[in-house]
């Protein structure tokens, strides 16, 4: 028994790693982390999470399959992950050996967006209909820097440089969009229901579908020069066509500024392919590494640490992350964890 006790104390403290299909968790050594696909951006941070972690003698178990909105609900909930396919059951073109069975035991931590969490912690948007109600165990270990643009394209040759103009065209309409809340919100203001388009033979398809990008008339679509499944849509149609990039009035990007807790910036030059000038819109940046709140200090207190210490792991990426110290430590209105808060406090991120 005494045997026993101390491979179990030495495994905890990692002097010696736990044998495989030993205990998951925190204590083990072995936290289970809420990601996304391998090539998604919340998977790519979990596996950046993982690398920056082994130091200091954790062996991070990711959960690929976590994604959507589901993460935020495991991790708060303490949940085992669900089915494989739950998550990814609308985007089957994702290769299935990028979501390997997740490990069957609860999540400890996880990652997704700044929005994503803290409409999770205040019962908002998506989160606002779950019987749970607002998650307010949920806490924020450090926010990972990423820009993603609402970007508004039609193809050259169409004389589009306005949204309103497809309202008047006689030919049907075809438009790609990432199919949420923020294109939705360009498509409203513009009248452009998805019932008047498709009875007017026209076609709403989604960027994420390899297929529905071969012909199309307009896109509107978030995201950044970045081969994840979610943004990569641009690589592919801003090197296939000639877009006219459009800008969308003050009045509008102000709503989506509001509703969707989205920054104003410009689309850079050269961003894509034919972004010629800076276009004014919205942007949102952040994928917040977080926890719960029974969550101990010292390990929370550690994953902020790995992730400053480590910021050299982010620049190696596909996608493009980076650290600031002076937003590591925020995500709206998300609580810091008292573990991570320490660090911070001690680095003077922090006061």
């Amino acid at each position: 028994m005494k045997t026993v006790r101390l491979v179990v104390l030495l495994a905890t403290v990692g002097i010696i790693a736990p044998a495989p299909g030993q205990e998951y968790g925190i204590l083990a050594k072995r936290p289970v982390i809420a990601g996304a696909c391998k090539t998604c951006p919340w998977g790519a941070l979990a596996e950046i999470v993982k690398t920056a972690m082994a130091p200091y003698g954790y062996d991070v178990q990711i959960c690929y399959n976590c994604a959507t909105s589901e993460g935020p609900r495991e991790v708060a909930g303490a949940l085992h992950p669900g089915d494989i396919q739950r998550a990814y059951a609308g985007f089957p073109m994702i290769p299935r050996d990028q979501m390997p069975p997740p490990p069957n035991a609860p999540v400890d931590f996880g990652v997704t967006s700044v929005q994503n969490l803290w409409y999770a912690y205040s019962g908002a948007h998506g989160y606002a209909r779950d019987k749970e109600g607002p998650r307010r165990n949920l806490r924020l270990i450090a926010t990972i820097q990423a820009p993603n643009y609402l970007i508004v394209a039609a193809k050259s040759g169409l004389g589009i440089t306005d949204l309103s103009q497809l309202k008047q065209k006689k030919w049907p309409v075809r438009i790609l969009t990432d199919g949420n809340e923020v294109s939705t919100a360009v498509m409203s203001y513009y009248g452009l229901a998805r019932e008047a388009i498709e009875a007017a033979g026209g076609k709403m398809l989604r960027g994420i579908v390899p297929s529905d990008r071969a012909d199309f008339d307009v896109i509107i679509h978030g995201g950044s020069l970045g081969n994840a499944p979610e943004f990569n849509v641009w690589y592919e149609v801003s090197q296939k066509f000639d877009l006219d990039y459009l800008a969308l009035p003050h009045e509008l990007l102000e709503k989506i500024a509001k509703q969707d807790d989205m920054e104003f910036h410009d689309i850079p030059i050269g961003l894509l392919r034919g972004v010629n000038r800076p276009i004014p819109t919205v942007a949102r940046t952040g994928h917040a590494v977080f926890g719960r709140a029974d969550m101990p200090d010292d390990f929370a207190y550690t994953v902020a640490r790995a992730l400053d210490e480590h910021q050299d792991l982010l620049q190696w990426s596909h996608l493009n992350y980076s650290y600031n110290i002076h937003t590591v430590w925020k995500a709206f209105g998300v609580p810091l964890h008292s573990g991570a808060t320490k660090y911070y406090r001690e680095r003077g991120y922090m006061k």
